[in-house]
């Protein structure tokens, strides 16, 4: 019927229509290409020259569109903004990478024209033109270091190198006008890292400094992990370099082979890339980035700091691509490096964002994080002896306001290499936030945390899936996932905390942990820590399904954690000060070690369930049951699939296992899922089960917080890739209160000690025995497929040794 009234004049108005909504649709694709022009169209073959100009003509467009960009390095003088002008309800923006090509976003700036000459001893110098700031360099895309000393050194543990004359006057003396320079050194019990700017020197060559504002639980600089940087005197080895800024003047000591005249050198400019701004009342919505680099950032650690609460941290709330005020926002497919700070950071309001598919690597501090507004806190507190009196506290449950972070997702992210400047960070930091997913991340060489949950406001977060190891590299005293809940019912003096808990103030544990935190199907690995560290007053958790590998599960004062179905492997659980009917439960876990720690202070049983798990061996178990648990508890020496391959389900002949209520969980999900990033996803190294036997070729002994034991299986031969059964294998090395955490990691096979080979533990006691141990010594390790000599300070060394 339409077909037969339509007349002539009526097809070719349909046709016209047709024609506007075609253009209408191509209009929102934009292009931008080096090559083109902003007085283009902004088509395929007419492109935009500059984003911005794209994002003007987006802004006009309603429906969706999208900013296709052309392969180039996009140089930018100051961040990308988007507004709610660029994404609403009704409103929404792509901005990506045209397919198959690259595409970069670069804070930095390209040194040109320079004219090196020699300067002396093998350094070159240059003037720069502009005056532009310079506070990091690289060259030919790799990230140089400043002059410092002492020199960089990629295998030394704390900033590549630290030293305990870094500040002593009489290196000071040497220095003509070290202003400008950098103060870099490790907390005082390695909980994080303090920054100072150098000002001058006093008349007894003493540094004046400005700075330590960088952490929450202060404290003296630690006495030898110090690196001082920017000191033109210290400018001695390859590939440092030194910026006069009053002369304009560039001095780099080349790499061997390096010619200066055709490298590459770049400066980033400005701290942060791209950035969202709406609020909770006119939010951006809408809008992603996808497939894109993000590059050079200037350092941030001497920017102003605020405490995340009472927490240990305090940060920087910046970051490269930087969120607040934000709906339905997306970061996907992203490649993120060489970044002087934070990498991505939803501040405040933000709902339903999403980081995904990204890769992070070489970033200068955090991964992610998301933090809320201090001012959406009921009775907050700030230090960690700070607190509310009990009669001031609001009783209200939950937020003030809806001003912080809520259903966001960070999924499928390689997080890798971060933390090259501060300390105090981790792969994904939540603070002050809801219902946050975490999951299938694969996070590892971190100088501190994976993941860390600075408090308890407000739960509700799911951690799965997600594969966490070789963390906690360069600080102390926590794990692969850290937690805090110095919430409001928390306080500082454990003695009038006891009493309020005993007095009415209960009712405030879930006030701010008010949903729980799940933690659950995901892999650990710390070797200088615990695999999973819930600290002071951490609540309201639920931890099940995951495979520790080395560190154990530790969980401090706090009030109602399940832990259940998780596989402690070489490991244990530590109880540390536990309050009286604090609703733990710690049930069908496999357990390899005794509890820790032997002799519990302050750890009240009243009010908990601590039974029917499963013990590897009697003698665990035994001294387990000295301190009134796990009366019901199994011992079976327990069969793992393949451990060396990663599966440490449990074999199906273990009948009683599962009978005691044990169930296998998957063992092939950990981590990142995106094609790209698995084949770019490194693997934690898989633990040899040890079980003890009671036989004396194996032995295993705790010495100095080193579990060890000779090398007599074929499992620990083929994990450590000796030729042969010989030597002394190391287990384990305790988290906290042992030197040897510095110089020993798990897997390490102990083949000499001051010059006398060690074939088992016999040979190693008998060469300790032989020496000076006020005196300096070295030790032959096999680790990572070659021999390697650690070099041990006097005094170190004791003979305290404890069977298991």
């Amino acid at each position: 019927m339409i077909k037969k009234n339509l007349t002539g004049k009526g097809i070719l108005f349909l046709l016209s229509q047709f024609s506007v909504l075609a253009a209408l649709q191509a209009q929102t694709q934009f292009y931008v290409s080096p090559s083109g022009l902003d007085s283009n169209d902004g088509s395929l073959r007419h492109p935009f020259s500059t984003i911005e100009k794209a994002q003007t003509e987006a802004r006009k467009i309603p429906g969706e569109v999208t900013i296709i960009l052309r392969e180039a390095t996009y140089r930018l003088a100051a961040p990308l903004r988007f507004t709610p002008q660029d994404g609403t309800q009704d409103k929404s923006l792509v901005i990506r990478a045209f397919p198959g090509e690259k595409v970069t976003l670069s804070g930095s700036i390209r040194l040109d024209s320079l004219q090196w000459q020699p300067y002396r001893k093998g350094i070159m110098k240059t003037s720069v033109a502009g005056r532009p700031l310079m506070d990091m360099l690289t060259v030919n895309g790799e990230i140089r270091p400043m002059a410092r000393y002492p020199n960089y050194d990629p295998q030394a543990i704390r900033f590549n190198g630290t030293a305990s004359d870094a500040t002593a006057p009489e290196r000071v003396k040497t220095w003509k006008n070290p202003a400008g320079g950098y103060l870099h050194a490790m907390h005082g019990s390695d909980w994080g890292d303090f920054h100072y700017r150098i000002t001058g020197k006093d008349r007894k060559n003493r540094l004046l400094t400005e700075g330590g504002w960088q952490n929450n639980r202060p404290s003296g600089l630690h006495v030898a992990n110090r690196m001082v940087e920017n000191i033109f005197e210290e400018l001695d080895a390859p590939g440092e370099w030194f910026y006069d800024a009053g002369q304009s003047t560039l001095y780099y000591y080349p790499l061997e082979g390096e010619e200066v005249n055709s490298a590459s050198f770049e400066s980033p400019q400005i701290r942060c890339l791209i950035e969202f701004r709406g609020d909770r009342l006119t939010p951006v919505r809408n809008i992603t980035v996808e497939g894109i680099d993000l590059t050079q950032t200037l350092r941030t650690f001497m920017e102003p700091y605020e405490p995340l609460l009472r927490s240990d941290w305090t940060i920087y709330r910046g970051a490269a691509v930087f969120l607040e005020g934000t709906e339905h926002c997306s970061l996907r497919n992203c490649n993120l490096y060489h970044l002087g700070g934070n990498a991505v950071f939803f501040s405040n309001y933000n709902r339903h964002g999403e980081v995904s598919g990204s890769h992070f690597n070489r970033i200068g501090a955090s991964a992610v994080c998301l933090a809320g507004d201090p001012e959406a806190v009921r009775s907050p507190s700030f230090t960690y002896s700070e607190f509310v009196p009990s009669a001031a506290i609001d009783r209200t449950q939950g937020p003030r306001s809806d001003n912080y972070p809520a259903y966001c997702r960070i999924h499928d992210n390689l997080i890798h290499q971060i933390g090259l400047y501060e300390k105090q960070i981790a792969g994904v930091e939540l603070s002050m936030c809801r219902a946050i997913t975490v999951s299938h991340n694969s996070i590892y060489d971190t100088p501190r945390a994976g993941i860390n949950i600075s408090e308890g406001t407000w739960g509700g977060h799911i951690l799965e899936f997600n594969d966490l190891f070789n963390t906690v590299r360069e600080t102390g005293d926590h794990g692969s996932f850290n937690a805090w809940g110095r919430d409001r019912y928390w306080h500082p003096d454990r003695q009038t905390l006891d009493s309020l808990l005993t007095a009415g103030h209960r009712e405030l544990v879930p006030a701010d942990a008010v949903e729980t935190v799940q933690i659950r199907n995901n892999r650990f690995r710390c070797d200088r820590g615990w695999d999973i560290d819930l600290d002071d007053g951490s609540s309201n958790y639920h931890i099940y399904n995951n495979l520790c590998l080395n560190g154990g599960l530790k969980l401090r004062e706090g009030f109602y954690r399940v832990v259940e179905n998780n596989i402690l492997v070489n490991s244990t659980f530590h109880r540390h000060v536990w309050f009286r009917e604090n609703g733990t439960v710690f049930t069908r876990n496999i357990v390899m070690q005794p509890y820790e720690p032997r002799e519990p202070s302050g750890y009240d049983l009243q009010g908990t369930l601590i039974d029917y798990n499963i013990f590897t061996d009697s003698l665990a178990w035994k001294i387990t049951r000295e301190h009134g648990t796990d009366s019901h508890s199994l011992v079976c020496k327990v069969k793992f699939v393949d451990p060396a391959s990663g599966d440490f389900r449990v074999s199906g002949e273990e009948t009683e296992v599962f009978r005691m209520g044990f169930q296998n969980f998957d063992m092939d999900r950990f981590g990142v899922v995106s094609g790209r990033l698995k084949a770019l996803a490194e693997q934690p190294v898989m633990p040899v089960p040890v079980y003890h036997t009671g036989a004396s070729g194996s032995e295993r002994l705790t010495w100095e917080g080193v579990q060890i034991k000779n090398l007599d299986s074929p499992g620990e031969r083929s994990a450590s890739g000796m030729d042969a059964e010989r030597g002394v294998y190391v287990i384990a090395v305790a988290a906290y209160g042992t030197h040897w955490i510095d110089f020993l990691k798990s897997n390490d096979v102990i083949l000499g000690f001051a010059g006398k080979p060690v074939n088992n533990l016999t040979d190693l006691f008998n060469a300790i025995a032989g020496v000076n141990l006020k005196e300096s010594h070295q030790m032959i390790i096999f680790r990572n497929q070659k021999e390697q000599v650690v070099t041990l300070p006097a005094d170190m060394i004791h003979t305290n040794i404890r069977n298991q």
